[in-house]
This record gives structure tokens, C-alpha cells and sequence, in this order.
């Protein structure tokens, strides 16, 4: 048997998501447009991707609703990943990301949080007693996890009585930064956002029950015909990329039950 042939032999046994194939196919590029709650987990699994398959993967962060549009302009992108599912079911449906290649990458699961330590409580009961200037929430026209917020505030009957404190980022990442950097006590946020692997979560937050809020069920298409594209999407289903994800603070497990 010839080397090339044992290394394909290889590479369907052991390796059916990736693999090594730069030896065999030239190295390419590919852009790929991420959710901003996304970001920081897409770069470690994107980071992986290249040392392992020799292809290189730019990141292009920011809303699903800013890179649905500005796909369905003619953004040269590859691959989108959502925040949602309903971008992607769009590009399906419109006949823009290649058949059969949307799935469920990630559920997003969101929290209540502000950086100061024994601030927000456990129950939430700082929304009701309103002792706090400003509450941050992403956009609900633009961002999911802004969605996921208003249907929270409006199950607690708080979302009329808090509008005039609330401060809107145009997407979960600014939002962040508006919690972050205190021009906001507290906030709605991902989880992701403040979770990292093998680290305390800083301040005080509360996980949001899932019953409050509908799923986020965060989806992926390609874009563009190209084997690095294919190898991407494909790795993304992968254990290890599957752990970094979960790792980040998302449910994956729970992602698969959906797409049953």
C-alpha cells in the first residue's frame, strides 16, 4: 500500500473531521463571521483548527443581524455563525448557504452579571427592589441574547417599569462592555461572556433558568464551496472543539437534543 493511501486510511478511521490534509490539499483562508458572543470561543477552536490542519481562519466578530445583512449584500465570508437560529434558517431558506450545512453549534445560555463582587443575588431580587442607575440589555431587534432579556423582564413584569434604565448595546458584545466598564451596574449577558475555562467567574452574576427565556439555539452554515470551509464546519462537531465550547459556558448536549 502507498503512503498516500495509508494516510487516507488514517485519516476516515481516525480523524473523519479534519485532518491533516495539508499535505495532500493546498493550505487556504477562509472568513468566517461569528456572533459577538462567540468570539472568544471560536478563536481557541479556530486557533487549534490551523495548528492541526494548516489552514488559516480570520474572524470577522459582531451582530447576526449586521452580518445577515451584510451577507445577503455579498460579504465575502465563508461560514456564519449565529447567535440565533433564525439568520441561518433565513440563508437556508433564501438559498445562500450551501444545502444541508446549517446545524446547531451551541445553546446560549444568559445571566444576569455585574463585575462588583455580592451585587447581584442569586434570585434576582435587585431587578425588583431597582437599586441601580442603569440595567444593560442587548438591542431585541438585533441581538438574541437582547430577545432572551426582554422576555425575562417581561416575565417579572419589569420590562415597562425598567425601559427609562435601560442602556441598549448594539450587540451582546458592546453590551458587555457597558457592564464591564461600570457605565451600566448590571446587565443581561452570555454567559460565555464571562466564563472561562478552569477560571473563576469574576463579580456576581445569576444563571437565568432556561424556562424564562426561549432557547438560543445558536447555528452555523457555509457560505462558500471550498474544502477548508467543509473541514471547518466539520471540526466545529468534533470532541475536542465540542468540549472548548462547552467549556465556554454553553450547552451542547442540549443543542443535539434540538436538532433530533
Amino acid at each position: 500500500m502507498s503512503v498516500l493511501k495509508i494516510k487516507t486510511v488514517c485519516i476516515s478511521i481516525f480523524f473523519p473531521y479534519l485532518i491533516f490534509l495539508s499535505n495532500i490539499v493546498p493550505a487556504d483562508t477562509i472568513r468566517v463571521a461569528s456572533a459577538s458572543n462567540f468570539t472568544a470561543t471560536i478563536k481557541v477552536i479556530a486557533h487549534q483548527f490551523e495548528k492541526e490542519s494548516g489552514h488559516q481562519v480570520t474572524i470577522i466578530s459582531g451582530s447576526s443581524g449586521k452580518h445577515y445583512a451584510q451577507i445577503k449584500n455579498g460579504a465575502p465570508f465563508d461560514a456564519f455563525f449565529s447567535a440565533d437560529s433564525k439568520r441561518a434558517e433565513l440563508l437556508d431558506k433564501e438559498k445562500i448557504a450551501i444545502p444541508g450545512s446549517r446545524f446547531i453549534y451551541a445553546v446560549g445560555k444568559v445571566v444576569l452579571w455585574s463585575p462588583k463582587k455580592n451585587y447581584v443575588d442569586k434570585k434576582a431580587q435587585i431587578l425588583t427592589q431597582g437599586k441601580f442607575r442603569y440595567l444593560a440589555i442587548a438591542n431585541p431587534k438585533l441581538a438574541p441574547y437582547g430577545l432572551a432579556a426582554q422576555e425575562i423582564l417581561k416575565t417579572f413584569k419589569l420590562w415597562d417599569k425598567l425601559r427609562s434604565r435601560m442602556v441598549r448595546g448594539e450587540n451582546i458584545g458592546q453590551t458587555f462592555q457597558f457592564v464591564k466598564s461600570t457605565n451600566a451596574a448590571l446587565g443581561f449577558v452570555a454567559l460565555s461572556q464571562i466564563k472561562r475555562p478552569n477560571q473563576s467567574i469574576e463579580g456576581s452574576y445569576w444563571r437565568v433558568p432556561q424556562s424564562l427565556y426561549t432557547p438560543i439555539l445558536q447555528q452555523a452554515v457555509l457560505l462558500k464551496e471550498s474544502e477548508a470551509g467543509h473541514l471547518f464546519l466539520a471540526y466545529m462537531k468534533s470532541r475536542k472543539a465540542q468540549q472548548i465550547i462547552q467549556d465556554f459556558g454553553y450547552d451542547v448536549t442540549e443543542g443535539l437534543a434540538y436538532a433530533q
